[in-house]
């Protein structure tokens, strides 16, 4: 039997005194497309850092691949919170998406051709290819996005975590971005995204994990992802969450004509 594409065992993280993951164990099959779903404070972006080892965890053990994570590091790309990069940083779009080529480079190999044919290809597949020479900084919000996405496509990986790719983007974007993250699965990729809308985990995954701070549930998500298991993530947070969901909804609806 193959091992699964992330394998976490009794992971637990804290920040000083507050623990923010407790005990946390999972396994991942490949060729998952699956959301990370809780409330604001649970611990998802906390896990991602955990599993890419950009923090360090108290307890536990990661293995993506069947391997320690220094030894698969080229096989998963990330894509942070647009809070976590800085616009102003002078690079183009196709610098950034270029980053995701360096890693099948060695320290004084340059870029050639062929990394640049399929750092357009990833802008074109998320219909930017003709803002090739902007800056980060000038684009809109959902513009950002799709270009860390891109970077993520020319990355090739095998293991993408995505926190929060649907964060400013329009309805038909998002759309855009749901097929290609789908298709990508059915070639076998693994996908883990962190996302909010309630009403769409349904459409856009075939898997979840249910987090607040501690493992709620994981699985197929027509077998998980039900009112029991969602009450238990969210508790009092719900009839908020379902107001702001409408909210960002509609809003989305509105903005869905103009071109990011």
């Amino acid at each position: 039997m193959s091992s699964p594409a992330l394998h976490i065992q009794g992971l637990s993280h804290s920040y000083g005194n507050k623990r923010i993951l407790t005990n946390i164990n999972l396994d991942i099959s490949k060729g998952k497309l699956c959301g990370v779903i809780g409330p604001n404070g649970a611990g998802k972006s906390t896990l991602f850092k955990s599993i890419l080892e950009l923090i360090d965890f108290d307890f536990g053990t990661i293995e993506v691949f069947g391997e320690e994570v220094d030894e698969v590091r080229k096989r998963i790309a990330y894509v942070p919170q647009k809070d976590e990069v800085d616009w102003d940083f002078p690079a183009t779009v196709l610098d950034i998406v270029l980053m995701g080529r360096y890693p099948f480079k060695s320290l004084l190999q340059r870029l050639d051709n062929e990394d640049r044919i399929i750092a357009k290809q990833a802008l074109n597949d998320l219909d930017i290819g003709h803002l090739i020479d902007r800056q980060i900084g000038n684009l809109s919000g959902g513009q950002q996005q799709r270009v860390f996405l891109a970077r993520a496509l020319a990355q090739q990986a095998d293991l993408y975590l995505l926190d929060e790719p649907f964060v400013g983007v329009d309805i038909a974007t998002e759309q855009k971005i749901i097929s290609i993250l789908k298709n990508l699965a059915s070639k076998g990729k693994t996908l883990l995204v962190v996302h909010h809308d309630l009403s769409t985990v349904n459409e856009y995954f075939d898997s979840v994990i249910l987090l607040n701070q501690r493992l709620i549930a994981a699985g197929n998500t027509d077998a998980v992802f039900n009112d029991v298991n969602i009450a238990k993530a969210y508790g009092g947070q719900l009839n908020i969450l379902h107001t702001m969901g409408m909210k960002v909804a509609n809003a989305k609806k509105r903005s869905s004509k103009r071109i990011l």
